[in-house]
């Protein structure tokens, strides 16, 4: 019995075992120092869902994690970026909990580079010392010939068209639809239109159609399945992939989804798509921003593993 106590007070030093599931990452020291949340998506080599714009989206061959809300003012102000952040003063203030916006692709790159070298793991992304991003390369480790943005040793990176998706809309507990299979139409667990609102978490809820702000990151809407928060409404949001869906041009267009705050009902729904320049820091409005997605190591979900045997056995010795 002790060795199932100790075994599970180090699983939980890692992992919230609330209803959520959320599993909080920290970084930096002191005053400096942030956290981010992150919940598991599994259900690893989903189908895709076919719609044409791309023709297909959302199939992820391994399971990741993916954060639960947009990336905060705060955590970027406390990871040193804070030069890259927008003034948003005509648009509800610059409180630390609202979303961080007026960061383009290759900022949002190197502040998810900071996450990895800050914690001893390789960078996600390649930047020359002029501040250009590079291809990786086959000489390289963790070169990988389909995505040659990203690092595969890397724990931190943007997320995928593919990533970013499903963690929106995938629901493997849904019935299945002729037209939609396990997906919803909407990131919020529904196929009605959310409840448009200027903040809060009620469920089936969204921050759209709004004039004043975006809301604060844990404040904007209804939860996904997979317990993501804000991928409907309040501000867009950059995907690592390239327009043509192949990552092998440093400056071709990003995709932008999820809509925001700003923004009516046609930028909140799964076929709503935008391509922009990844030097692109920001709408006239400054609703632009990103969240944050990871492959933990290999101890990490061996750990969790063991932490689910532990649980296990200790049920079975109490009945």
């Amino acid at each position: 019995m002790k060795r199932v106590v100790t075994l599970l007070l180090g699983v939980t030093a890692l992992v919230n075992l609330s209803n959520a599931q959320t599993i909080t990452e920290r970084f930096g020291a002191g005053a400096n120092q942030f956290t981010m949340d992150f919940v598991e998506v599994g259900n690893a080599n989903n189908p895709s869902l076919y719609y044409g714009n791309p023709q297909s989206v959302g199939s992820v061959s391994y399971e990741y994690r993916i954060g639960k809300y947009e990336v905060s003012r705060e955590q970027i102000i406390k990871a040193g970026f804070e030069k890259f952040l927008q003034d948003m003063t005509a648009y509800g203030g610059n409180g630390n909990a609202k979303p961080a916006t007026g960061i383009n692709w290759f900022e949002a790159a190197q502040f998810v580079n900071h996450l990895n070298t800050s914690r001893g793991h390789s960078a996600a992304y390649k930047f020359n010392v002029s501040g250009v991003l590079q291809l990786w390369t086959s000489a390289e480790a963790g070169y990988n010939a389909a995505n040659q943005f990203r690092n595969t040793l890397a724990v931190f990176f943007l997320p995928s068209m593919d990533e970013w998706f499903k963690a929106g809309y995938y629901d493997p507990n849904k019935t299945p639809s002729s037209m939609m299979g396990n997906y919803w139409s909407f990131a919020t667990g529904s196929d009605s239109m959310p409840t448009a609102v200027p903040s809060g978490t009620a469920p089936y809820t969204a921050v759209f159609s709004q004039q004043a702000s975006p809301a604060d990151v844990d404040k904007a809407g209804g939860l996904s399945p997979y317990g993501t928060m804000g991928q409907n409404g309040n501000v867009y949001e950059w995907m690592e992939t390239a327009y043509d869906l192949v990552n092998n041009v440093p400056d071709e267009f990003r995709g932008l989804r999820g809509g925001a705050w700003d923004d009516g009902t046609g930028s909140i729904g799964f076929s709503a798509l935008n391509y922009v320049d990844p030097l692109t820091q920001q709408s006239i409005y400054g609703d632009i921003g990103f969240r944050v997605a990871m492959i933990p190591e290999p101890n990490s979900f061996a750990l969790l593993a063991l932490g689910g045997l532990a649980l296990a056995i200790n049920k079975r010795r109490r009945a």
